[in-house]
């Protein structure tokens, strides 16, 4: 079996953090959002190969973090492509990824970079290989609005009997993630685009391919976070620390006041402030404020400020006087 880990998006939602930095290396306690999938993938000798799909770029940050990792399987494979409006769609770029790198005569296991599962990845192959057929992994997400951002499922046992892709009007809450596994001749993007589908979102050609035979749903209650707002983010970091605070040792704290769930990462500076539920980057500096369920990106300076659910962009320079 090979494996592509789709580590291609520009994370619009999340500028001004991810306008020069993929969302997959943000930092989630000691590692980044996409390691946890890359050292599954390699803890099982299934998978063969990894593809981490990527554009140009991010291409040398990720192939700078894979060498880092020391992983063996991880490699680039990078679509040419340097802006979101240049992009070619999930589909098209797994079509063009698997015509690249002369996939398609195994079975292909195909995960979203941003995807932060509770489960292991190993326990889903399993499962796939269990019945053999075309494999989604099932979420539900419990909430009737959040459902019409995803692509609904609906079951009959574990057998998918229909896929609407973010439906108006949902009917239940149960939704399919970005974790899919395909016996080989399921692996049909570029019939699927032939016909003039919908190249942008896997989920499509997951509802075009229901009714082509079965697909079964891994459906799993562990948690699960889709790195796509800032919100999920820190409620990622937040599930990782457990209520811990996490501080750099060359980071500085000078007469400043923790909350809960506080990264804090090197060469920081916070001077007379209260944290909470917040991510502090490398050489940021706060001094005077109070700052809540916010990200803070690297060398920005902010002062004597209240803020909360904020976004401070990299070398920012943000004050009040008063």
């Amino acid at each position: 079996m090979q494996a592509i880990v789709l580590a291609g998006g520009y994370a619009t939602r999340l500028w001004p953090v991810t306008r020069n930095r993929p969302k997959m290396l943000l930092p989630v306690g000691e590692s980044t959002v996409i390691d946890r999938i890359l050292y599954q993938l390699e803890d099982d000798d299934r998978i063969t190969d990894v593809f981490v799909s990527t554009n140009e770029r991010f291409a040398e940050e990720f192939e700078a973090h894979i060498e880092e990792t020391g992983l063996e399987k991880p490699q680039l494979s990078v679509e040419s492509t340097e802006d979101e409006d240049e992009k070619f769609g999930v589909v098209g770029a797994l079509a063009q990824l698997v015509e690249r790198e002369g996939l398609g005569d195994d079975d292909l296991l195909v995960v979203a970079g941003d995807n932060l599962m509770g489960f292991d990845i190993s326990e889903f192959v399993d499962y796939f290989e269990e019945y053999g057929d075309p494999t989604l992994a099932a979420y539900d997400v419990g909430s009737l609005e959040k459902a019409k951002s995803y692509g609904l499922v609906q079951l009959e046992d574990d057998q998918v009997v229909d896929f609407q892709e973010k439906p108006d009007d949902p009917k239940s809450t149960l939704v399919s993630i970005a974790c899919y596994a395909l016996p080989s001749d399921s692996i049909l993007f570029d019939e699927y685009l032939a016909g003039d589908n919908n190249p942008d979102e896997p989920g499509w050609f997951l509802q075009w391919l229901v009714e082509r035979g079965p697909i079964r749903a891994f459906s799993f209650d562990d948690v699960w976070f889709d790195i796509g707002e800032a919100e999920n983010y820190l409620e990622a970091v937040a599930w990782k620390l457990g209520g811990e605070n996490m501080i750099a040792d060359d980071a500085t704290l000078t007469n400043t006041t923790l909350g809960e769930n506080v990264h804090v990462l090197s060469g920081a500076h916070v001077e007379n402030s209260h944290l909470e539920e917040t991510v502090v980057f490398d050489g940021a500096t706060i001094v005077d404020s109070d700052v809540h369920s916010s990200i803070v990106d690297r060398e920005a300076h902010i002062e004597n400020l209240d803020l909360s659910g904020a976004l401070i962009g990299a070398h920012s320079e943000v004050s009040h006087e008063g």
